[in-house]
């Protein structure tokens, strides 16, 4: 059992790294993500702030896995292009977009007051 669950993991890690290489917008996500964490460190954010934070952080990656696994799936059932499989595709996409806005809404409400206390001093 101990061996099985050790393999899933090894899976999913394989996973991740199959959507960073293969993915030019995980990489882009991934460069947020970085500077969201280093400006909560920065900016010594509180408990529940760095809550949301890592929400989002995760909300945007876990879009993105999903997204890549539905396009990659679709092109291996649906090679040719076809009005379904693209609408397939189109609103992974849009899952991606609602999750990379509801972060960027979460970034702006943490960091803006204090980027703002930090210019006006």
């Amino acid at each position: 059992m101990l061996n099985e669950r050790l393999r899933s993991f090894a899976f999913a890690w394989k996973g991740i790294l199959t959507m960073f290489r293969a993915e030019p917008n995980a990489k882009i996500h991934l460069l947020a993500a970085m500077l969201a964490i280093a400006a909560g460190c920065w900016f010594d954010i509180e408990k529940a702030e760095w809550c949301l934070v890592v929400l989002a952080i995760a909300g945007v990656f876990t879009a993105e896995a999903f997204n890549t696994s539905i396009e990659e799936l679709t092109n291996l059932v649906s090679p040719e292009p076809h009005p379904l499989a693209g609408k397939a595709k189109d609103l992974a996409a849009a899952g991606v977009l609602f999750a990379a806005f509801g972060a960027a809404i979460v970034g702006v409400i943490v960091f803006l007051p204090r980027i703002v206390d930090l210019i006006s001093q």
